[in-house]
């Protein structure tokens, strides 16, 4: 529990109206005062729960009335002086505040529950946060500041949130200064010689921390005596690590507790007694702190580790819980943050095999990037805890491998369904099969062929249906070949936009388009080709590359034989994600400059006389195979502009794909519109949600559809666009129809 003594803010009289209170609730922002006497004596608390029961419970209720007539006299209260040991388990969701009194029961303090979040560097740990992840150096630089440099690289590379190193000042830790003394025992010997090869002062270990903070690394450090706290306190250390040899040193605990730093604490060998205690002594300080459960043996068994106990941790110190671990290999460091670890702990080296224990239970470079990046999966994997939902994975399945409702016959606009109307088939583009009884006894609205799908518009008629539109820039509709008609037909599109798949530039143009459409034209090129073959202008493998150059080519042919059924004499646009994705993890900076270059020169060996390609904005991880690759180019605002700039090849701005993308970057959407705008000749109009659930309704995502809006018309008046609702074209467009509506209103705004 945390005391506070400035309470003013927390205090209204007896004789105070109501009114004064409710502006006291504003100003302390924890929804509690407490209600005292003229000399300070406790009379109750008044809540927001109070006022609304008073206001509910009493006929003679006005602001005017005093705070002694509605306040909460059964309120609770600590005695100064007598605080219990475990006053924090006193708190809970309704007991926020509590007044601390004196022999006369007048309030002297308020007190508080010590939050068990806290930031270290900037960086918030929380239990809804990322584990924070710390590279243990310790004494694994051999004494060597070139290793150091190198393993701070390392952990920089891998991902890590942290280096941590220790401070040992020697003359002063040990009996005999740095003396191995015949007295001392083998291990202790031992200890002191390796401490003396692996040995960094003061003053080169603040030249570490100096440049992991410019690789933007938090540096944390380890004291092992008074002077070292006090050396590492001035120089302004974001955190203190305690080692689990100094958890029953409790005037250094109490020592480190006192500077207001966060203090993470292993608890290896040692026991709960022991443990118990030392929470005692950090909460009677100032400094955060988290607990750190550890096996401190040079490896550990994983048969010692017991992970379950990180729970009894949490209850003991009544604070986040972490993992430090010194086995082999780093799965059990995975398993505990799945147990809930939000901080973990892990030795790197850069040579295993080197002497010394902490080399020994340490991970290589390599090593520690793959834990790291095996946490944030397992971590991606585990949030959410709410009601479950289809993700947008599912729904593409859902629509492909699932079953419909459909017509079993022809049935004719009100006709009164039965059973007899009705067959299960597949795919899943219309209501699912558990939806039959609400079908049953449905008068039909319009006219239903035989083996067509009933929508949920046929149970509920739909409130908003196609109509013309009216935009002051081209728009479209996204079509495939099986329902262009259907859908166009309903409104006043100024182009159609083919989503192609492979299978349709196999198709015979001619017997699909027997007339001729005044519309626009615009293709949107197949991702995915024959035999899982992903198009990627960008790839190294040969075999690859110039298969993607080959099928760009036949869309780009195709495209040419499309046009041939489109009135209008304009360019067609060709919106292509050009490719560059990777499987495993993403690719450096300098591989993504390369791949832009290829993409560029593969471009140029293609006949595009009378087309425009477009590239489109990717997302950083795209549909195909689950979302299991990483979208590499494309991603990047200022990259995206840069290859517009240099190769002069226009841009479809998709923005679902960019809010998503800006979302993983943690970068402003609104600087990311300003950059890639300017170079966007056509746009994917759309929502998102989070880092990967793109096509999402307009409205209802992350997006910002009022201010995007003015930036769109002020940037790019003239670009086309369409609303790519996934799914949009089910149910006779339902998804496009809801989208245009609402883009009606924003896009003339």
């Amino acid at each position: 529990m945390i005391l506070e003594t400035a309470i003013a803010h927390y205090l209204v009289l007896d004789d105070d109206p109501v009114e004064v209170a409710l502006r006291q609730l504003n100003v302390n922002h924890s929804r509690t005062v407490f209600v005292v006497t003229h000399d300070g004596t406790l009379i109750g608390s008044l809540t927001d729960g109070d006022f609304r029961r008073w206001v509910l419970e009493s006929t003679s209720h006005t602001l005017a009335s005093s705070c002694g007539d509605v306040a909460n006299r059964a309120c609770q209260f600590l005695r100064q002086g007598n605080l219990p040991e475990n006053s924090e388990n006193i708190f809970s969701s309704k007991i926020l505040l509590l007044p601390i009194v004196d022999e006369r029961l007048r309030v002297v303090a308020i007190g508080r529950p010590r939050s068990s979040a806290f930031a270290i560097n900037g960086t918030q740990i929380s239990e809804s946060d990322p584990a924070f992840i710390i590279a243990e150096i310790g004494i694994n630089h051999n004494g060597s500041l070139e290793t150091a440099i190198q393993l701070i690289d390392a952990a920089h590379a891998a991902g890590a949130n942290a280096v941590k190193f220790q401070m040992r000042d020697m003359d002063t830790l040990y009996r005999n200064g740095q003396s191995t003394h015949l007295s001392e025992d083998l291990g202790v010997e031992y200890t002191l010689d390796l401490l003396s090869q692996s040995f960094l002062s003061s003053d080169q270990l603040i030249q570490m921390f100096d440049y992991a903070l410019k690789l933007n690394l938090t540096s944390i450090c380890t004291p092992w005596d008074n002077k070292s706290v006090q050396i590492l306190q001035d120089y302004g250390i974001s955190s203190f690590k305690i080692a689990s040899a100094d958890l029953t040193n409790h005037p250094l605990l109490s020592l480190i507790a006192s500077t207001g730093t966060p203090v993470l604490l292993s608890t290896g060998m040692s026991s709960e007694a022991e443990i118990t205690d030392a929470v005692g002594i950090l909460k009677a300080g100032v400094s955060p702190f988290a607990l750190l459960h550890c096996n401190s043996t040079y490896p550990a068994p994983f048969r010692d580790i017991r992970l379950d106990y990180m729970s009894r941790l949490r209850e003991i110190g009544n604070c986040l819980v972490g993992y430090s671990g010194h086995e082999r290999g780093h799965h059990v460091a995975i398993a505990a943050v799945a147990k809930g670890a939000k901080i973990i702990e892990k030795h790197i080296t850069m040579d295993r095999t080197a002497i010394g224990n902490d080399h020994k239970v340490s991970l290589e470079p390599i090593e520690f990037a793959q834990m790291v990046s095996d946490i944030r999966e397992v971590e991606s994997s585990l949030h959410n805890e709410g009601p479950r939902e289809v993700t947008q994975g599912e729904r593409m399945n859902r629509l492909t491998l699932a079953k419909s409702l459909v017509a079993k016959h022809d049935l004719p606009k009100g006709h009164v369904v039965t059973s007899d109307d009705i067959e299960i088939r597949s795919p899943g583009r219309g209501i699912q099969p558990n939806a039959m009884p609400r079908l049953l006894g449905v008068t039909l609205h319009r006219d239903i062929e035989r083996a067509d799908f009933f929508y949920e518009t046929d149970i509920t008629p739909p409130t908003i249906v196609a109509r013309p539109y009216s935009f002051q820039r081209p728009w479209g509709l996204p079509v495939r070949f099986h329902d262009y008609a259907e859908l166009s037909q309903f409104s006043n599109p100024d182009f159609l936009e083919f989503h192609l798949s492979y299978k349709d530039m196999e198709i015979d143009i001619e017997s699909r388009l027997s007339t001729t459409w005044s519309s626009g034209l615009v293709v949107h090129s197949p991702d995915l080709f024959l035999n899982d073959h992903i198009l990627d202008l960008a790839s190294e493998d040969d075999e690859i590359f110039n298969s993607s150059v080959f099928e760009v080519q036949r869309v780009i042919d195709f495209t040419h034989r499309l046009k041939t059924h489109f009135g209008t004499t304009g360019i067609p646009k060709i919106v292509i994600s050009m490719g560059g994705s990777s499987l495993n993890a993403p690719l450096p900076v300098a591989e993504r400059r390369a791949g832009y270059a290829r993409i560029a020169a593969a471009i140029q060996t293609m006949d595009t006389a009378g087309v425009k390609l477009l590239a489109q904005t990717l997302p950083p991880f795209p549909w195909y195979l689950g979302g299991q690759r990483y979208c590499n180019l494309f991603v990047d605002p200022t990259e995206i502009a840069n290859f517009a700039t240099e190769y002069g090849i226009g841009i479809c701005l998709d923005i679902s794909h960019t809010k998503l993308a800006c979302n993983y970057l943690r970068i402003s959407f609104a600087d990311a519109i300003e950059t890639i705008a300017p170079h966007a000749l056509h746009l994917h109009l759309v929502d998102a949600i989070g880092v990967n659930n793109e096509g999402v309704q307009i409205g209802e995502g992350d997006v910002d559809w009022s201010s995007l809006s003015k930036q769109l018309n002020r940037l790019i008046p003239d670009a086309s666009f369409i609303p790519e609702i996934w799914q949009g074209h089910v149910d006779n467009g339902q998804g496009f129809w809801i989208a245009l509506n609402r883009l009606e209103k924003l896009l003339k705004a």
